[in-house]
């Protein structure tokens, strides 16, 4: 297999950006995530893609639950920011505003959307685990359009 086409054949599925927060016994963290689709209506099911290995991956692993922030088009300076270290003081990650819910994972107060879930399932292959969360708790915070990573220049695949 020719390995540039591959990359740009798959360069060719459209993703959204999140931010995904995680939680354990040494505290939150939220890190950028943009392999993520629903894959049932019933019950609401997600399929969650995380670099295996990090800190987010084991904290999902070790404490089963996740929450995932629709972010607004536009907001690649708040994706910017968690690209890199960052501090969390009180009800801040990064300079923004969260809280939490049913999960205890960060809920970003300047995300549109969110949604949170419960591991019910994992898959343990490359290097990504998949986990498929059922969701138990939603919510809206305004309207608008969600961020694609195809307006921030960003590229992922290959």
């Amino acid at each position: 297999m020719d390995a540039k086409l591959k990359k740009s054949a798959l360069r060719g599925i459209t993703y959204g950006l999140y931010l995904v927060g995680t939680k354990d016994e040494s505290g939150l963290n939220a890190f950028v995530g943009n392999f993520l689709t629903q894959t049932s209506f019933e019950p609401p099911l997600v399929a969650l893609a995380a670099k295996a290995g990090t800190r987010s991956q084991q904290q999902i692993a070790s404490s089963g639950v996740f929450s995932v922030n629709v972010l607004e088009s536009g907001q690649k300076d708040m994706v910017m920011a968690f690209f890199k270290s960052f501090e969390t003081e009180d009800n801040k990650m990064a300079g923004f505003e969260f809280s939490t819910e049913e999960t205890g994972c960060p809920i970003f107060k300047e995300a549109l959307r969110y949604f949170e879930c419960k591991v019910v399932d994992k898959i343990e292959k490359g290097d990504h685990f998949i986990y498929i969360g059922e969701v138990i708790n939603a919510g809206v915070n305004r309207e608008g359009e969600p961020l694609a990573m195809k307006e921030t220049g960003f590229y992922y695949g290959g």
